[in-house]
């Protein structure tokens, strides 16, 4: 499988390509991180919330203990104790549940933050890579080897090359083609290897289409 063409222009933009998608995910991934801390210390006062709660129903509690100790009025004093108590562990309970919403918060907006910039790139960079990556390997497969097939490349060239790289072939390609020349057929094969960037392997001995044109852009 290959993954970057031979001719160093394009490999060099298939290199710029891949390293922008990186850094635009590290980018939003570091954008999404602050924006996840800065929006946690919306959770502070919820926290002195439930802090303070804590406190008030733990001093009620040991203060509706020791009323209970009383001779004979002992329930009637810790009742007001335990109510305030009660009262206490339901504000610290509310302290919670605004962390918690803060908390939840942070998580949906950081993941919103990263998932949006990331995605729409990699929904317009994947199919692109993938693309390239399918043909080149299917050149590379029809070029390599010993027997390598290079009038399928040169009949896909022939089909859907443009009119101004075809016209910039030597006169009388397609006639030589049409005639089964190694020399025609490797100029139109590296015509079509070209437009991804690749280069074919260097032609194995006479007949194979070593008098061809050098493959251009």
């Amino acid at each position: 499988m290959r993954l970057y063409a031979s001719r160093p222009d394009r490999r060099l933009a298939q290199v710029l390509a891949d390293v922008g998608v990186l850094a635009w995910v590290v980018l939003w991934v570091l954008v999404a991180r602050t924006v996840h801390r800065a929006v946690l210390v919306l959770a502070e006062p919820g926290r002195a919330v439930e802090d303070l709660g804590e406190s008030v129903a733990e001093s009620m509690g040991s203060a509706a203990s020791a009323a209970e100790d009383v001779p004979v009025v002992g329930d009637e004093l810790s009742a007001p104790f335990e109510s305030l108590g009660d009262a206490a562990g339901s504000v610290s309970g509310a302290g919670q549940a605004a962390q918690d919403a803060v908390g939840t918060l942070a998580t949906v907006l950081a993941v919103v933050l990263v998932v949006l910039p990331v995605g729409w790139l990699l929904l317009r960079w994947l199919p692109w890579r993938l693309r390239w990556v399918r043909e080149a390997s299917a050149v590379a497969r029809l070029a390599d080897g010993a027997a390598p097939d290079l009038d399928l490349l040169a009949a896909r060239a022939v089909a859907t090359a443009p009119l101004p790289r075809l016209a910039a072939l030597p006169a009388g390609t397609g006639a030589a083609w049409r005639a089964g020349d190694p020399a025609a057929v490797r100029a139109l094969a590296a015509l079509e290897a070209g437009r991804l960037g690749l280069r074919l392997p260097a032609p194995d001995g006479p007949g194979s289409g070593a008098t061809a044109p050098p493959l251009s852009g």
